[in-house]
């Protein structure tokens, strides 16, 4: 006898005003089903499941329920994608229209149907004077009343499916060049099957036991509209032993279908299952084993070239202009419209418009699978169900390849990016720096002439980070069109970019080189993320830089009086001491410690002031234990008036 498990520790104990009802509420749905397991004559049950009228019946009943499956998903599949997809006047009311008949009586939804398809209803005798169709008391009228009461099953847990379901896949998709209807047919479907599984054989099970509905609609003839379940209804009356045997029958049959759905009609459970995430970590021990020097393979085709020409109207204002073969890092503050922009170049927002020329072809009009502008979103958002080779392969494929020379092209890119060992695997079974490579591999394949990274390498770990950074840039080297990459990371942007793209609040605030960007920063938060302190301020007469916060600044090349200006002071131009300095430094303030954090070989230390905004100084671990320095000490920094960087805004 198998014992109760013990209550684990830090457990909470199950209160019993909670569990005694619980407990009464089994106990109410379990003693119908014992009845019926008690109540069956176990010995003659072989004999009740034979007899020809049951078994005419059941073949009657597995004929209408599959019919009405069929139905079911031929209507019920586009009409959940409908309610989950678009937005459109009126979607509450189809949605309550579509549950309508999950809580109308049964009876009810056959008087409605005669009302509507029957001999007199509104759409009967049209039927029957046109095609000579009669739905009443006819075994098609069985099949749509078993549609009418089951569909909605289908729908409901479709649509939670879809709701699910990142938009992410679906765009890559479609930046891949897969048509709407491919898409949904070769990423959708595939990635919301368990959802469609569990809604169709919840439909199914749900039109095999229909009875209310059929028997006002259909009628019960023998043989034509006589379900297994309007048999048990007669057989209640003249042999209640057989009516207990079928109903034992219909009983099995519906728990083998929820115990083989084990919960799955739930949206939690779909979204579980539609988006399997590769693990993120380091290159796994095969990895670095295997990625070794470059694999020599063919040019995949011919080598084009295409420009960049831009007008970004609305949330985002950009005018964008750049020769083949440039890659454009674009940064900015959380909310400066970076994925905005990438999405108006794919036609995939609402909130900005891209006037887009690629090359000598204007793409404006096209729809986002026909522009020719591929994108890796930042999770990579490999298609769970393909293979990397499928993966790789899915844009070739979408334009029309032949599967061999597609699978072809594919291994040689997956090959080029090191992981064509890998060609096999599913994205759940990839490393992060592996699953990032597979996507990249999947968008150069599809030939595309706008490259679109956005963020491609946030997830990884800093040593993976630095190989795939490596891989990438040799590879956008050799790209035929224009790459745009929204990163973060300030070595990412010098090291991948040959132009930095400043963004704040949709606008452009600097288009120039690395080093330009580097040396006269015009932002404070790009000064930031490259480490510098930024203080924003006005030149004053007396030729010192009056800060936004609190405080002056004394510069050695102020700019004209009233200008707005940006000071930028190296970390290592900070000089700290525990007593005030003398000497030549003119922009002394006191301080206290904030923070003190490490970066490489060197310390970085967060310094508050009454007189000035936060700075950040960076200094030797010895000369930070030499002037003894803890959180909470007080300090003297000092800053050389040729040591500040002054930027006109």
């Amino acid at each position: 006898m198998s014992r109760l498990r013990p209550r684990a520790p830090g457990c909470p104990r199950t209160p019993l005003a909670l569990a005694l009802p619980a407990l009464l509420a089994v106990a109410f749905l379990l003693m119908p089903l014992i009845g019926i397991l008690v109540r069956t004559e176990w010995g003659e049950l072989a004999d009740h499941l034979s007899a020809p009228g049951v078994t005419e019946a059941l073949k009657l009943s597995m004929l209408v329920s599959f019919w009405a499956l069929g139905f079911s998903l031929l209507l019920g599949v586009p009409l959940a994608w409908l309610l989950a997809r678009v937005d459109f006047p009126g979607k509450g009311f189809v949605r309550s229209l579509v549950l309508l008949p999950m809580v109308l009586p049964p009876t009810v939804g056959g008087v409605a149907l005669l009302l509507g398809f029957g001999r007199r209803g509104l759409l009967g005798p049209w039927l029957e004077n046109t095609f000579g169709i009669v739905l009443p008391f006819h075994t098609s009228g069985a099949v749509v009343a078993a549609t009418f009461v089951s569909m909605p099953f289908l729908v409901i847990s479709l649509e939670g499916a879809l709701g699910g379901l990142r938009p992410g896949f679906e765009e890559t998709a479609a930046s891949l060049g897969a048509s709407p209807v491919r898409v949904f047919f070769t990423v959708t479907l595939p990635m919301v099957a368990p959802g469609l599984v569990a809604g169709a054989a919840l439909t199914w099970a749900r039109a095999l036991g229909e009875f209310g509905a059929t028997i006002t609609f259909a009628g019960n003839l023998p043989g034509t509209t006589q379900t297994l379940p309007l048999q048990v209804y007669l057989l209640l009356q003249d042999s209640p032993e057989a009516a207990t045997s079928l109903s034992l029958l219909l009983l099995a049959i519906a728990m083998a279908v929820l115990i083989g759905l084990r919960g799955r009609w739930s949206a939690g459970a779909t979204m579980r299952t539609a988006a399997p995430a590769a693990p993120v970590d380091g290159p796994v021990a095969e990895d670095r084993a295997e990625d070794g020097p470059e694999p020599l393979v063919e040019a995949v085709g011919p080598q084009e070239t295409w420009g960049l020409h831009a007008d970004v109207t609305g949330a985002n204002q950009q005018t964008l202009d750049a020769e083949p073969g440039t890659t454009i890092a674009v940064v900015g503050p959380n909310g400066a419209g970076k994925t905005t922009l990438l999405r108006a170049l794919l036609g995939l927002t609402p909130r900005a418009h891209a006037r887009l020329r690629l090359g000598e072809r204007d793409v404006t009009a096209l729809p986002p699978h026909r522009r020719g502008v591929a994108w890796v979103p930042q999770e990579g958002a490999l298609f769970p169900h393909l293979s990397a080779l499928g993966n790789t392969a899915y844009g070739l494929r979408a334009q029309g390849v032949r599967r061999a020379r597609a699978r072809r092209e594919a291994q040689a890119w997956l090959d080029r990016l090191g992981v064509g060992h890998l060609a096999h695997r599913r994205p759940a079974q990839l490393s992060g720096g592996q699953a990032q490579r597979v996507a990249l591999a999947r968008a150069l394949a599809a030939r595309p002439r706008l490259l679109l990274l956005d963020e491609p390498l946030a997830a990884l770990d800093q040593t993976t980070r630095a190989h795939v950074r490596h891989t990438l840039r040799r590879h956008l080297d050799g790209f035929g069109g224009v790459c745009l990459v929204v990163t973060h990371d300030p070595v990412e942007a010098v090291s991948l970019a040959d132009r930095v793209l400043v963004l704040d609040d949709g606008r452009t605030l600097q288009d120039a080189p690395p080093a330009e960007v580097t040396r006269h920063p015009r932002s404070p938060w790009v000064a930031r993320m490259l480490g510098r302190n930024a203080w924003p301020g006005t030149a004053a007469a007396d030729g010192t830089l009056v800060l936004a916060g609190e405080g002056r600044l004394v510069v050695a090349d102020p700019p004209a009086e009233g200008t707005r200006a940006l000071a930028v002071i190296a970390p290592e131009a900070v000089s700290v001491h525990r007593g005030r300095p003398e000497g030549s430094p003119r922009n002394v303030w006191r301080g206290t410690v904030r923070e003190i954090t490490a970066a490489g070989s060197r310390l970085r230390v967060l310094i508050v002031s009454g007189q000035a905004p936060d700075l950040v100084a960076e200094i030797t671990p010895q000369a930070a234990a030499e002037l003894g320095l803890v959180d909470g000490a007080e300090v003297w920094t000092s800053v050389k008036a040729t040591e500040v960087t002054v930027v006109a805004l």
